[in-house]
């Protein structure tokens, strides 16, 4: 065993079909990485084996282990199965309903057959008790302490685990809410309590209560997971505290993920888009969108001037949460998703996925649908014995036999049927980043596409050619591009005070009491982290909206004391980004703050990014053999190079079409487009035609 001090810095990150480990030593500046499949039963096994693997395989021992980030699929896996804890809600007495009555809002204005997401508190368990404070703060109705406990009697008989407390304008005046979360603390031990004035202490009682019981429900489900994420962590030598990603792209501790578990749901792909910002950055591509392509599903982002793109509130698998997170937007199309035939005979991709088990067709595990890996075996992108260099086994005549099969029923051949499954992926994946740039005002032609994950590489190239897009941005490791990013990222939070804030002259003071308040509480939590000064920094926005709309947006707000100057510099952002959303600005409307906001960030060590020197020998020397692939364009099979990507260095590039090959993902270059590695051995692929 090593007598060093501990140095090595590890990102885990769990996907739907592997876990990814990223080990880097910031001592020499080295970064190696490790994947293993993922265990959906118990996410925590693939971890704790991934990094003894991962540590074993390059000479390093647990003990040597300094930082450990996770990114996390957990909560959004407990949303989406309905694996939640058994929650119940106590609100204001009237009101037990607003949860589950929402908003006089059609999602799909013409479906008479949408049914709404059941709310995590069934209405059985949602109490009420007399309370009532005004939209000014004020106490119309003191508390009643007596029916709080009559309530956590009824509760402790009916077995509940958690309890999401929300009230009417708690986010003004929390201490109803404060003393309830008191007496069932007293009254049920043991139980997860959420009050909505702490974890969202926002205008809209809808939100504010439904984002209570999101983390309530979510609450035992995350302490359970970390309970059994530490002991395998420590059997395995590892010591240090895991750290989680949050929904904002930020890093917490296991403590506050624990107790706000909500703000986990986009844990992984947020990790994603922190490493693609830093990436992308240094590569000098500060307009990007971020493609990240697993094995269930695809994830995309817009970072735009070097900022990605951030949401005060979103629904994530039904349940409106409101707090701030990455806006991400992901739709079901992975390397696992299925192909199948609809009633009307139309071919279909996704989004049900054959997951890590068992798997696409070509593991040979059992499964008998086709997926997007198949095809891409098939049609000879990916390599026909084996993937992760020779880890993963694959059957490419189990994969022919399956997708032949859905060509027979089709009328189709068989490598028209493989690329028709592409082709359906891809359009699934273009319209999910039109979500993120043309319906926000964006124009994807003016960014480059950061293709990762396992399969980002695989796909970058039809789908940037289907937006226009000039150039494809590939990382060295784009496989386990979430973990890395772990290694990229800060520590950070996000505070919120609710105020409705006429914008004005007289709104100085007001403005500035709340951002007071986020300060004092900043310094708190800049004090618990053990943050030194140095490595503090903040950040203000204002949620703001003309007077009358439905809906804010967020502007940044400048630093320093407020002044007359500060509220000028609030409305020029507001009508600029309003213009940028909606196409105009009423420079004669009166505007409303909504709420004040500050992100606390707490600079950690990172991974460097080292730009390495030019490559001398040529790029012929890292031709490792060649392989038949299918070219729809060509309408036949071709023999084309295999690159090795670890032999790649600066400077070398290649005419498509092309396939480069490595242990975490494989790149597909097509006719018309030269790949080029960057001094931070990213690929950067661009039409020539």
């Amino acid at each position: 065993m090593t007598t060093s001090v501990p140095a090595l810095r590890i990102g885990a990150d769990t996907g739907g079909t592997f876990t990814d480990i990223s080990i880097y030593d910031p001592a020499t500046g080295k970064l190696v990485v490790w994947k293993v499949s993922s265990t959906n039963a118990d996410p925590s096994e693939a971890i704790a084996t991934g990094i003894r693997e991962g540590l074993a395989a390059h000479g390093r021992t647990p003990d040597e282990v300094a930082y450990v980030g996770h990114g996390t699929t957990v909560a959004t896996n407990a949303l989406i199965t309905g694996n939640f804890a058994k929650t119940a809600m106590i609100t204001t007495q009237g009101f037990r309903d607003v949860i589950e009555i929402r908003r006089q809002q059609r999602p799909d204005l013409y479906d008479l057959q949408q049914e709404k997401t059941p709310p995590l508190a069934p209405r059985d368990l949602r109490l009420e008790v007399p309370e009532r404070v005004n939209f000014d703060g004020s106490v119309r109705v003191p508390l009643h302490e007596g029916a709080v406990r009559a309530h956590a009697a009824q509760l402790r008989a009916e077995g509940v685990e958690s309890v999401a407390i929300g009230f009417l304008f708690a986010y003004l005046y929390p201490d109803h809410e404060e003393t309830v979360a008191r007496i069932l603390a007293e009254e049920l031990p043991g139980v997860f309590i959420s009050t909505s004035s702490d974890v969202a202490p926002e205008y809209r009682e809808f939100e504010r209560f439904s984002t209570a019981v999101v983390n309530a429900a979510l609450g035992p489900v995350m302490k359970r997971y970390l309970d059994r994420l530490r002991p395998r962590l420590s059997d395995i030598g590892v010591a240090p505290e895991p750290r989680l990603t949050q929904s904002n792209g930020g890093v917490i501790s296991a403590q506050e993920a624990a107790t706000y578990p909500v703000r986990t749901v986009l844990s992984g792909p947020a990790a994603g888009v922190m490493g693609a910002l830093e990436i992308a950055g240094a590569a000098g591509f500060p307009d990007v969108i971020t493609f990240d392509m697993g094995g269930t599903s695809s994830d995309v982002a817009l970072i735009d001037k070097g900022r990605p793109q951030l949401v005060t509130d979103a629904v994530v698998h039904g349940h409106p949460i409101k707090v701030p997170m990455l806006d991400i937007h992901a739709v079901g199309a992975g390397g696992g998703s299925i192909a199948w035939i609809d009633a009307g005979g139309h071919l279909k991709v996704g989004p049900q996925s054959a997951g890590a088990v068992p798997g696409p067709v070509c593991y040979d595990k059992g499964n008998t649908q086709p997926t997007v890996t198949d095809a891409n075996v098939v049609l000879g992108v990916l390599h026909p014995t084996h993937l992760l260099d020779g880890r993963l086994p694959i059957n490419r005549q189990a994969a022919v036999d399956a997708i032949q099969a859905l060509a027979d029923r089709l009328g189709m051949g068989l490598m028209e049927t493989a690329q028709g499954i592409i082709s359906v992926a891809t359009a699934n994946m273009a319209k999910a980043i039109r979500v993120v740039s043309v319906e926000r005002g964006y124009d994807p032609r003016d960014y480059a596409l950061m293709a990762f994950g396992g399969a980002g590489p695989l796909h970058a190239a039809r789908l940037a050619r289907a937006l226009d897009m000039p150039r494809i941005l590939v990382p060295r490791n784009p496989g386990i591009m979430c973990s890395m990013g772990l290694l990229l990222t800060d520590l950070k939070t996000h505070f919120a005070v609710g105020r409705m804030i006429h914008l004005n002259g007289d709104s100085i003071d007001a403005v500035a009491q709340g951002y007071a308040q986020l300060d004092a509480k900043a310094e708190g939590w800049f004090a618990a982290q053990g943050i030194a000064g140095a490595d503090q920094s903040t950040a203000r926005t204002a949620d703001m909206r003309y007077r009358g709309q439905a809906f804010e947006l967020p502007v940044d707000c400048p630093a320093g004391l407020i002044t007359a100057e500060t509220l000028a510099a609030l409305r020029a952002g507001f009508e600029a980004a309003h213009t940028q959303i909606y196409g105009y600005a009423f420079p004669d409307e009166p505007i409303d703050i909504i709420a004040l906001r500050l992100e606390a960030t707490g600079r950690v060590q990172r991974a460097r990014l080292v730009a390495e020197p030019a490559a001398t020998g040529d790029v012929a020397d890292t031709i490792v053999g060649t392989r038949d692939l299918w070219l729809p364009e060509r309408g036949t099979t071709i023999s084309v190079n295999l690159y090795d990507r670890a032999q790649m260095g600066p400077g070398q590039s290649v005419m498509g079409p092309a396939i480069i090959t490595q242990m975490d993902s494989t790149t597909l270059v097509l006719d018309g487009q030269k790949a080029s590695v960057d001094p931070y051995l990213n690929i950067v692929i661009e039409e020539i035609a």
